[in-house]
């Protein structure tokens, strides 16, 4: 097990701008960065972090924490994993305790999982390098290929052998499940319990995620059997999703956020022969038709992709298809096709950084110019397939959620294709008037399908909204305030000289989280929400063992559940106010408000809500008393009332004595 002084260091050197930015392309704003949610499916930013306070928000979904929180939700680390992460990228070395054999056996399957496929990833690589049959059939193929020893190492290359079993029986003999080889795909496991490789006697591309994990794998075979597919790739697992995942994206990151353009090809061989050249911002769809979910993975690091091609038909159609997929995502999308009989792999073998660097910087044409000219070498001056062609043209500029970029593309078809632009906008409004009646129906469905389940303790939670916000806002002062010391006024009833009872104001200076706790405990409120009881119980706790608030500290100790809801209240201020609280009698703490006014409206407004809410209740229950029992209701709610003007004066005493 990993040490404490360990994770300790850990925290306190990883920063989380640094470590998120190499995953989701950030912008700052302000004192804080900002970028779109990796979580979720969004054109609008909604993700934010905060380098002073150390966490992070995603507000479209709800997720929020610390460094490695973000590593658990983003990569599927388990918590050692994530440290471990952050401990080699930033070079601390691990102490580590002796591991237990229950801690063994408690490693769930998808580790199991990533273990053998990083396994399989360095035994293909050393039968590449090392063994005869590797280097003969292998090595030589990659080296005809023109990758050097440097590249090979960088993205793993590896060889299975040809014989039928010959990883699986490697993997077996070093002590790998045959459950877990078959479900990640590399051993295929007969009725008859005979067992053989997936990709016996093939050349091997690791396909890597985002933050390095192999994930799975892509074979070439390298015989002229006609039987046998040329490309074979990893099946579905609990860890390898093809259409999540782009060939070359862990390479690629940095170089794509940096040059904020991303180059997309066809096949692993495109990628690695473009990196060696010095094109390093490039990734591939791993074998797969490009998919909404890739062109998103993209998404998190630029706007811009340019989508590269040979000169085929084949390649070329898909290159319209993959189109409107981009667009509809609101990215920027250009295209750049070579030479015919070239593909980016052969062209950038060809051609010095320089030239390959010009080349596409010059042919890459925006998508419009790319369809109308490959459209109208289709049409060949058919004016029934040339009218197709502006109507297919239109069906793509309106994928684009941008009003201002429709409008521009329109004004570029119209001079490309020689129509007046009016035709245009009323092909272009009649497809988006569809798309609009066709979601409005959507949304209609969805509506009434929501009334149709909406349950009576949903209706419930919504008239107690009132004591989730006062309840939240304690949860707030404590996480925000709770170690600073500050004066509290008491209005004491005192007799004076003649005798009559008189309220005296008396001050005194102790911390915000002494002041809550002695209030609640006073008054004998007990939070209502179960999950801010809990936050509410661990503050207190953390508080009487610090005597400083730590965030970073306090966040190791939550789960995750409690770490959502914790940064989501401290990231309170970076989201818009949408609500009008004081006019719920919730009392939101300004610019010109201190911290005793905060901390004092808040606890009262809390009294004085559960004081009314009693009095409804027993109001409510009058009709049920008998007879003999009225009198004694009467006067408890009497008792009540005159509880909830002294707490309504009270409030109104703590307003005059900060003005």
């Amino acid at each position: 097990m990993i040490t404490r002084e360990t994770i300790d260091k850990v925290f306190e050197t990883a920063r989380v701008e640094e470590v998120i930015g190499d995953f989701v392309q950030l912008k700052r704003a302000g004192s804080n960065y900002k970028g779109l949610s990796p979580f979720s499916d969004e054109r609008s930013p909604s993700f934010m972090v905060s380098p002073v306070k150390q966490i992070w928000k995603d507000f479209s979904s709800g997720k929020g924490g610390s460094v490695v929180t973000f590593l658990m939700e983003h990569e599927h680390f388990t918590y050692p994993e994530a440290i471990r992460f952050l401990a080699n990228k930033y070079n601390i070395e691990i102490e580590e305790t002796e591991v237990s054999q229950e801690d063994k056996i408690e490693a769930n399957e998808k580790e199991s999982l990533y273990l053998v496929s990083e396994f399989a990833k360095t035994y293909f690589h050393e039968t590449l390098l090392n063994s005869e049959e590797g280097k003969a059939i292998g090595l030589s193929y990659f080296k005809e290929r023109g990758f050097t020893n440097e590249t090979i190492a960088k993205f793993g290359l590896g060889y299975s052998p040809e014989t039928w079993d010959a990883f699986t029986k490697e993997a077996l003999a070093k002590g790998y499940k045959l459950d877990y080889l078959e479900k990640v795909g590399l051993t295929i496991l007969k009725e008859d319990g005979k067992h053989f490789d997936r990709f016996k006697g093939r050349v091997m591309f690791p396909i890597q995620s985002l933050s390095g994990r192999n994930l799975g794998f892509g074979g070439r075979i390298l015989t002229n059997d006609k039987k046998a597919a040329k490309y074979l790739n990893s099946p579905e697992s609990d860890i390898y999703h093809k259409s999540k995942v782009l060939y070359g994206i862990f390479h690629a990151k940095q170089a794509i956020a940096k040059q904020n353009n991303c180059y997309l090809v066809e096949g692993y061989t495109d990628v690695i022969q473009l990196h060696q050249a010095g094109i390093e911002n490039v990734v591939a769809s791993s074998g797969t038709a490009l998919t909404p979910n890739q062109i998103r993975l993209i998404n998190r690091l630029t706007k811009n992709i340019t989508v590269l091609f040979d000169g085929d038909a084949a390649g070329l159609r898909a290159s319209v298809r993959g189109i409107d997929l981009i667009l509809e995502e609101g990215m920027n999308v250009k295209v750049c096709t070579f030479p015919d009989g070239d593909d980016p792999d052969s062209f950038a073998r060809k051609n010095s950084y320089e030239d390959l660097v010009s080349y596409l910087e010059n042919n890459a044409k925006d998508f419009i110019q790319f369809k109308a000219s490959l459209l109208m070498d289709e049409a060949n001056n058919d004016p029934i397939k040339k009218a197709d062609l502006i109507r297919d043209m239109v069906v793509s500029i309106s994928k684009i959620p941008d009003r201002i970029k429709r409008e521009i593309y329109i004004q570029e078809t119209s001079r490309i294709m020689d129509i007046s632009e009016q035709v245009l906008l009323n092909t272009l409004a009649q497809l988006v008037q569809k798309d609009i009646s066709e979601a409005g129906k959507k949304l209609k469905q969805e509506q009434k399908a929501f009334e149709v389940v909406k349950t009576e303790t949903q209706s419930a939670q919504e008239k107690v909204n009132i004591v989730y916000e006062l309840e939240r806002k304690i949860i707030e002062m404590l996480l925000l305030y709770g170690s600073q010391e500050a004066d509290f006024d008491d209005f004491i009833l005192k007799a004076n000289e003649e005798g009559e009872m008189i309220e005296e104001k008396e001050t005194s200076t102790v911390k915000v989280h002494q002041r809550i706790y002695l209030s609640l405990q006073e008054d004998e409120v007990e939070l209502a929400n179960p999950l801010f009881k809990e936050i509410y119980n661990d503050l207190i706790a953390y508080y009487n063992q610090n005597e400083e608030f730590n965030i970073e500290q306090y966040l190791m100790q939550l789960s995750v559940e409690h770490s959502q809801m914790v940064t989501d209240i401290l990231m309170a201020e970076e989201r818009e106010l949408l609500h009008n609280w004081e006019a719920k009698h919730i009392y939101v703490k300004t610019k010109n408000q201190n911290v005793s006014q905060y901390v004092s409206e808040t606890i009262v407004s809390l009294r004085e809500y559960l004081i009314n809410k009693l009095i409804m209740d027993l109001m409510n229950s009058y009709s049920n008393e008998e007879e003999n029992d009225l009198e004694e209701l009467k006067s408890t709610i009497n008792d009540y009332n005159k509880l909830k003007v002294n707490l309504t004066n009270k409030i109104g005493r703590i307003r005059s004595t900060y003005i």
